[in-house]
């Protein structure tokens, strides 16, 4: 881990499924992450995914990253533009700082109407322990 590493940006597609896989998932009922018609009623031109589903979406990026032993301590992130089914929601992200077997990673995710999501993941990585018998 070093400060001003930049991760590799990370393309979902953002398909009518993962949306509503998401919203059922994650317990969110609310009728504009599941029924077009009544999201379009309410003002949004089709279904758009929970923050519950971007938060996880962002917790896979940092943990795809840095590996199975990665533990999320703090995930403080903020939703912009609405991520509609079609569209490819692409996650980039930086070290912002490193403190020990901590970093603070900064990320985005844009979409084609603009970003949708901004925020920093703190994440601890521990030292690998030598298995026993040697190696």
């Amino acid at each position: 881990m070093t400060a001003g590493a930049e991760l590799p940006p990370l393309e979902i597609p953002v398909t009518r499924t993962l949306i509503v896989a998401g919203a059922i998932a994650s317990r969110d009922y609310q009728d504009v992450h599941h029924d077009a018609e009544l999201a379009r009623q309410k003002g949004s031109p089709d279904v758009f995914m929970n923050i519950l589903t971007t938060n996880g979406l962002v917790g896979r990026y940092i943990t795809d990253y840095f590996g199975p032993t990665a533990v999320l301590r703090k995930v403080a992130i903020r939703l912009g533009a609405p991520n509609y089914p079609g569209d490819t929601m692409v996650l980039t992200g930086a070290v912002e700082s490193v403190d020990g077997d901590t970093a603070t990673v900064r990320v985005v995710g844009a979409n084609g109407i603009g970003r949708h999501v901004t925020g920093t993941v703190t994440v601890t990585v521990p030292a690998r322990q030598p298995r026993e018998g040697g190696s």
